[in-house]
């Protein structure tokens, strides 16, 4: 009795001593030091321009430094493993994305992270429409038009994308299982290759993010048909929706994301997030990335977050099968 008697004032001892060490902890974030934010790829990418510009006003809003850290590599994969593994603690964030904390689960066998177990979400920031571009030389000014040209030329049916699996070459599928017409998707290392090479007339046509393609636009090579977001572009509002060119089931959007290492303490993401937001909410910082770069700001709560990512994993995992792709 009493060997249990001191087994239980000796963890509570413990337990008191780990609550007061947890408690100064979260007394002291995030003053200790930087917080770090890895963008999984190349700087000047939509991932590395939301992480920039959200960044500096969260930096202003916790007077903390946050340092940007490009990490790019295998699709993103390296500088998402490596924030999984990192502390806990606050003070490492992760720029997510459609690719690389959802369809990268169904594009690779072994992903050395669990997009929705190894993170703990903090908010959706802004989604990232893609747009159905052809070559203008293609004659067609719809995607009815589109539809019924690729249906007479099943042979000439293909479409570009700036890599297998990305969601370009996912939007390009979900076009074909659609319209129930087989088509070759050609993949290329990057977008703009891919952009250069239906404006050369090479490939009809491709999916892209919108500013991506907006040059070739105005240079009269490119012709926008459709945005695959619920509402019009303000960067290109004579552009209809999917949906109100008559494919509602063509919606596949990117978006861009926070997340920090599973187990971050709930106080800090709830502070990232009430910041974050506040930032988004901004006319500044939302004027910038809506007109800037042609995104859709949010601003979700981390609990809309988790299920956005646990429903495009699942969602994605079953069209990546369907298109055979694999990074593996």
């Amino acid at each position: 009795m009493r060997c249990s008697n001191r087994r239980l004032a000796l963890l509570a001892a413990c337990c008191a001593v780990s609550l007061s060490s947890i408690s100064a902890h979260a007394a002291d974030w995030p003053t200790a030091k930087p917080i770090t934010w890895v963008v999984p790829f190349a700087a000047g990418g939509s991932t590395d321009v939301v992480a920039r510009a959200v960044g500096q006003e969260l930096s202003q809003a916790l007077r903390q430094s946050v340092v940007v850290d490009n990490r790019p590599g295998a699709g993103g994969v390296i500088g998402v493993q490596a924030v999984a593994r990192a502390p806990a603690d606050g003070y490492t964030l992760v720029g997510g994305t459609i690719s690389t904390h959802a369809i990268n689960a169904g594009l690779y066998k072994k992903l050395p992270y669990d997009p929705v177990k190894d993170f703990e979400p903090i908010t959706l920031i802004a989604y990232v429409p893609n747009v159905l571009m052809v070559n203008s030389a293609l004659g067609v000014n719809s995607v009815q038009e589109l539809v019924a040209w690729i249906k007479k030329n099943p042979e000439k049916a293909s479409y570009a994308s700036s890599g297998a699996g990305t969601s370009t070459h996912l939007t390009g599928a979900q076009m074909s299982e659609l319209i129930k017409v087989p088509m070759q998707h050609i993949a290329y290392k990057g977008s703009p290759q891919a952009l250069q090479d239906v404006a050369g007339g090479n490939v009809p046509f491709l999916f892209d993010q919108l500013t991506a393609g907006m040059p070739l636009v105005k240079a009269g090579k490119l012709k926008f048909l459709a945005v695959t977001t619920k509402t019009r572009s303000p960067l290109a509002p004579d552009v209809p929706t999917t949906a109100e060119a008559g494919f509602p089931g063509l919606d596949l959007v990117s978006w861009q994301a926070v997340y920090a290492p599973r187990g971050t303490p709930k106080e800090f993401v709830n502070r990232l997030n009430t910041e974050i937001v506040k930032a988004l909410n901004t006319p500044e910082l939302r004027n910038k990335l809506e007109l800037q770069f042609g995104m859709q700001v949010v601003g979700s709560t981390p609990a809309e977050l988790a299920a956005i990512t646990q429903k495009d994993v699942a969602r994605l995992g079953e069209l990546v099968k369907k298109t055979g792709a694999t990074a593996d």
